[in-house]
C-alpha cells in the first residue's frame, strides 16, 4: 500500500450559528463597519455581520492564555460537526 504524507483532510465546511447580541454591541459593530468602509474607501457599505468571524479569529489568535491552554489542556469537543 502506498504511504502518503497526508492522511486525512480536516472538515473545514462553514458552520452556521445564531448569536444574540446586546443592542449596544450591535450598534458598535455597525459603527465599526461604517468606519472600516470609509477607511478602506469602499463604495458599498460593509455588512456588520461580516466582521464577526475575523474579530473572533483575531481575538483567539492574540489570547495568550487560550493559546497556552490549547497546547496543554486536553479538550474533548462534543457534538463536533
Amino acid at each position: 500500500m502506498t504511504k502518503l504524507r497526508l492522511s486525512t483532510i480536516p472538515d473545514d465546511r462553514p458552520v452556521k450559528i445564531t448569536v444574540e447580541l446586546p443592542a449596544p454591541v450591535f450598534r458598535d459593530l455597525q459603527t465599526y463597519a461604517e468606519i472600516l468602509t470609509r477607511t478602506t474607501g469602499e463604495k458599498i457599505p460593509l455588512d456588520p455581520a461580516k466582521l464577526v468571524v475575523p474579530m473572533v479569529q483575531r481575538f483567539m489568535a492574540t489570547d495568550k492564555g487560550f493559546a497556552k491552554a490549547k497546547r496543554t489542556i486536553p479538550v474533548t469537543i462534543k457534538g463536533a460537526v
